[in-house]
């Protein structure tokens, strides 16, 4: 497994893993996958271009309560194995490391769930840690609930340390959340 950049060449196995009832969306599930393929079928080339969105130049962002918050710097990678496996994302704001609240971490990930417990979340976010780096990133925060033992398996796997039990915003549902971060400077030589 290795995560790509999109292409049109990718594109057929995202959308079947959409028309599937998947969603790249956790939190908004069914009703982000219908926006997903309303948007790709009206430009499938302009869907792909804002997969790398380094700029923020995309519209608004919906979040889970429906309500809208600004595009910050992000961009997609897709999990390939052969096929459309899921996706992970990274976004930050430029000469910062702090995000703004309706931005809970600076990665996000979902994995299709006929390609769970494979291990693919793990190497997904192993090969993602060296781009979100090469953005200026010291550190990488990653939220997780707390019932989501996989998830945190994930993130400690791949270096992460809890930083902070923390209660999301009323547009995430006010619910508990966990807050991970994993360290992007190299540690010093002896």
């Amino acid at each position: 497994m290795q995560i790509v950049i999109p292409t049109l060449d990718h594109l057929p196995g995202y959308i079947a893993a959409l028309e599937r009832g998947w969603s790249p969306d956790s939190q908004r599930g069914e009703v982000a996958a219908r926006e997903e393929l309303a948007r790709l079928r009206l430009d499938e080339l302009l869907f792909i271009q804002q997969q790398q969105d380094r700029e923020a130049l995309g519209g608004p962002v919906t979040l889970p309560d429906g309500s809208q918050g600004a595009r910050i710097p992000g961009f997609k990678m897709w999990l390939w194995d052969g096929e459309f496996a899921g996706v992970i994302s990274c976004r930050w704001q430029r000469g910062t490391t702090e995000l703004p609240p309706h931005c809970l971490s600076h990665i996000g990930y979902n994995v299709v769930p006929w390609k769970q417990r494979r291990g693919y979340a793990t190497q997904a976010l192993a090969q993602m840690l060296p781009l979100v780096r090469a953005e200026g990133l010291p550190f990488a925060e990653i939220t997780t609930d707390p019932a989501n033992h996989a998830s945190q398996r994930v993130i400690e796997a791949n270096g992460g340390v809890l930083f902070e039990r923390f209660i999301k915003p009323a547009s995430f549902g006010s619910t508990e959340g966990l807050r991970y971060r994993i360290s992007l400077v190299p540690p010093e030589a002896p």
